[in-house]
């Protein structure tokens, strides 16, 4: 037990309890022992010898007992709470972390003196456990209560007492993760009594919750992974069977910091797939094509084992469902290079007929006047020239000006000649046809590279900005 004064003046805070007295009843207190509603505590000789405990013991010798008088009506505890951290959110436990400053207010009728006889005293602090305390708790609280001891309650002479207590919360909280890492959380921290119902406690506002939530925004703006948005309340009143019991719920809304999460995860995720899609630039007779886009594949499967501890363990967030579209993209891109591949590998020995169906389709997309020309389609000199330019297909146009036969001046005259030239003209235009098919599967992939890139940016920046 001290003298110690506390920081907050007494005028201030304890000017907002209210106080609500009703006529005496006809039953007696058992607090009141026929010695009137009020006790005061016998002071004198304070300003000479200091406080003397053995005043207060009959007040300590109460602490198992609510400090009621029998015209008193139900004991009035205001409450509020700082929000000063918030540690970890647990999203496979559905758990928050929070470190919090619990400040309780409340009215003990039997702890009052007189400031002149006292020398005057006017405010004393007092050890907690020798007192009676709210039995206040928060519902969602999911360990044990680890506050510190030997802590300090202040009393002022009217009977006014304050009792701040930190507290490491542990609480479940219902999250959300879909927008990973653009989520924003709403937990609950829901103060009741264990024990008294509303006829014996009732719960009020310390302080404003604009106020409750700007002290705490400004305390923990710039610390840690999560920022605190807002902090909304309203009391409510529990019904258990026949009883009632005063509520006050807190609703604390969080929103995590994306930079770490884009600047790991999205950047470098980004940087692959449009390197991929630069990789179509690459002729689609190269043989350097699907080497490479085997090695960005690889690549990306070990940036997603690397990556994998920052992931949420529990839910499908959005960001999971981007890789596996940057995932299938890039293994779609490897699919096409392997069958434009071996496609251009069997125009050059054997072409295929192009399909009716098929052939109509390329005439369509590479038409001039439609909005999807590929690449080849800037001049038909492209036509002429790529074929001759495919591996293995040199041979065989070569071998086309020396068919052994007989001088060129006499080949207009005999029918087999002129049907070589037609056939060797027929398959070079099936291996045109089939080059330019390429091409424009080659652009088709490119064009939808595009549009996820750009759904992609524009999907952050929304995300990012709301």
């Amino acid at each position: 037990m001290g003298t110690g004064v506390a920081s907050v003046h007494p005028e201030i805070w304890f000017q907002k309890i209210p106080f609500r007295l009703k006529q005496p009843e006809q039953s007696q207190s058992p607090l009141s022992t026929g010695r009137g509603d009020i006790v005061t505590i016998n002071c004198s000789g304070f300003d000479q010898h200091g406080v003397d405990p053995a005043a207060f013991q009959a007040v300590f010798d109460k602490k198992a007992f609510l400090p009621v008088t029998s015209n008193s009506g139900p004991t009035h505890v205001n409450i509020s709470f700082t929000l000063s951290a918030i540690l970890e959110v647990n999203a496979q436990l559905q758990l928050m972390t929070s470190f919090l400053w619990l400040n309780m207010i409340w009215y003990n009728p039997f702890i009052r003196w007189n400031p002149e006889e006292c020398g005057g005293i006017r405010k004393l602090s007092i050890a907690a456990e020798k007192l009676w305390l709210p039995d206040i708790f928060i519902q969602e609280f999911m360990d044990v209560d680890q506050t510190a001891t030997g802590l300090m309650a202040y009393v002022d002479s009217e009977g006014h007492m304050r009792y701040d207590k930190p507290m490491k919360v542990i609480s479940i909280c219902n999250l959300d993760i879909f927008y990973f890492p653009f989520d924003v959380q709403n937990c609950t921290l829901t103060f009741s009594s264990y024990t008294y119902t509303v006829e014996d406690m009732v719960l009020g506002m310390l302080k404003e919750v604009q106020e409750i939530s700007d002290t705490s925004q400004s305390l923990i703006q710039s610390k840690g992974e999560w920022v605190l948005l807002s902090i909304h309340q309203r009391t409510v009143k529990m019904t258990v069977d026949t009883s009632q019991y005063d509520q006050i719920i807190f609703y604390v809304a969080i929103r995590r910091r994306p930079s770490l999460y884009v600047i790991n995860l999205l950047v470098p995720s980004g940087f692959l797939v449009v390197i991929d899609a630069l990789s179509f630039y690459l002729p689609a007779e190269s043989d350097n094509r699907a080497p490479f886009k085997m090695t960005l594949l690889l690549g990306y499967n070990v940036f997603m084992l690397m990556m994998n501890d920052i992931l949420p363990d529990t839910g499908t967030p959005l960001i999971s469902v981007y890789f596996a579209l940057c995932l299938s993209l890039m293994v779609l891109s490897l699919l096409e290079t392997v069958f434009i591949t071996y496609l251009l590998h069997l125009v050059t020995t054997q072409p295929p007929p192009m399909p009716q169906w098929l052939h109509s389709l390329l005439l369509h997309c590479t038409s001039p006047m439609k909005c999807c020309p590929t690449a080849p389609q800037k001049g038909n000199k492209g036509l002429v020239l790529t074929p001759a330019h495919l591996p293995g297909l040199n041979e065989p146009m070569a071998l086309v000006g020396k068919v052994p036969g007989p001088p060129e001046s006499e080949l207009n005259g005999f029918p087999e000649s002129t049907r070589v030239q037609q056939e060797e003209a027929q398959k070079q235009h099936l291996v045109s046809l089939w080059l330019q098919f390429s091409h424009m599967m080659d652009t088709l992939l490119f064009r939808l590279y595009l549009l996820f890139l750009a759904t992609t940016i524009i999907t952050v920046t929304v995300l990012w900005n709301t």
